[in-house]
């Protein structure tokens, strides 16, 4: 359960020089984790029908439009990734933005949703300015199939134009939470959605948030984005302004932070959204609630601060996910942001078992 203190890799440059940089650094890696998630993908248990290596490819293609469309420079920095790793566009969808692509598989399949389903993961929340002194927080657990725990790494991204960011992904996936140098933070829970389709993957709409410059702007990215599957996001910045997003493809309910903590696991909280989510299984769903419950009572108080929020992702009582059977979920890692100063902490592994590392945004 210990882990090398997290892996930090540095991109500068054009969109095309960075994805490069960051795919020809981890081939071994991304070319393994790509041949899994393709792999789930096609498998009846994720499907939820019979579909093989070639259709899922293909329907990996046919997102590659809305990528473009949605931002050339993450689409050139994807396949970027993709050259430098030597996997082709289509597999950097699967790898980049495996639990939105499977919700477009299962639209694309059709029949019964598999309720037996593997997908619990993350607890974020936003801590609003007057609960910490001033300077609020927004933090999470990183949760996954234990499988994913190994190719956490840290980015570093100084881009010819717009903002430098500090990204918490995978290998090979342009990333999955962050803050901007302009104090904007952005981050994610999944959902499982009905209303799959061709479309974007939640990886590059976290990253077109980071480049803008607040955090009512960055929910706006997400409003705008046509979206292939279901997750849940959470924007927070500087002047202390927040939102949480429970994003489907076809609806989009919000709220904005206002004097209690945000607080987002697993399961849809509004009506729009609910009609929307795809069936879970009784244990995740107790464990879901379970967690939204623990997070928001180590919250409710006055004085947090960040030893306080490592606290909460390292709680052994239902934050911190631990693999066992039959899941094997666990906590591959955790973020904590606070952008009004814009210190960034990330661990790699379990938190209750690794170390915090502060991430600062020059080398």
């Amino acid at each position: 359960m210990r882990r090398p203190p997290l892996r930090i890799l540095d991109l500068v440059g054009s969109p095309e020089a960075r994805g490069h940089a960051h795919g020809a650094a981890f081939v071994d890696e991304i070319r393994t984790y790509t041949d899994e998630r393709v792999r789930l993908a096609s498998s009846q248990f994720w499907s939820g029908g019979e579909i093989d290596r070639v259709d899922v490819l293909d329907i990996a293609r046919s997102c590659l439009p809305a990528h473009e469309a949605h931002s050339a420079d993450l689409y050139a920095e994807m396949c970027g990734i993709a050259d430098g790793a030597g996997i082709t566009p289509e597999e950097a969808v699967v790898v980049g933005g495996f639990t939105d692509f499977v919700d477009t598989v299962r639209s694309v399949v059709g029949g019964r949703h598999p309720d037996e389903v593997i997908e619990d993961d993350c607890t974020a929340f936003i801590v609003p300015d007057h609960r910490c002194d001033g300077q609020g927080f927004y933090g999470q657990t990183w949760d996954m199939h234990d499988t994913a725990t190994p190719y956490v790494v840290m980015l570093r991204i100084r881009p010819d134009d717009g903002p430098a960011s500090l990204v918490f992904t995978t290998t090979g996936c342009v990333g999955q939470l962050g803050m901007n140098e302009a104090g904007v933070c952005i981050g994610i829970n999944n959902l499982v959605a009905t209303d799959g389709c061709r479309g974007v993957m939640w990886t590059s709409v976290v990253r077109e948030a980071l480049t803008r410059d607040s955090a009512a702007s960055a929910r706006d990215a997400v409003l705008d984005a046509d979206l292939a599957g279901a997750h849940n996001f959470l924007t927070f910045d500087a002047s202390g302004d927040g939102y949480m997003i429970e994003a489907f493809p076809s609806a989009r309910p919000s709220e904005s932070l206002d004097t209690e903590p945000l607080v987002h696991t697993n399961h849809a909280l509004w009506d729009e959204a609910l009609k929307r989510e795809a069936p879970k299984h009784e244990i995740l769903m107790a464990s879901s609630t379970r967690r939204r419950e623990r997070a928001l009572e180590m919250l409710d108080r006055d004085g947090i601060d960040v030893d306080d929020l490592m606290a909460v992702t390292r709680d052994d009582q239902a934050v911190c996910q631990v693999s066992t059977e039959p899941f094997h979920l666990e906590s591959s890692g955790a973020a904590i942001m606070r952008p009004r100063t814009r210190d960034f902490w990330a661990v790699w592994g379990l938190p209750s078992h690794n170390d915090y590392v502060h991430v600062p945004f020059a080398a």
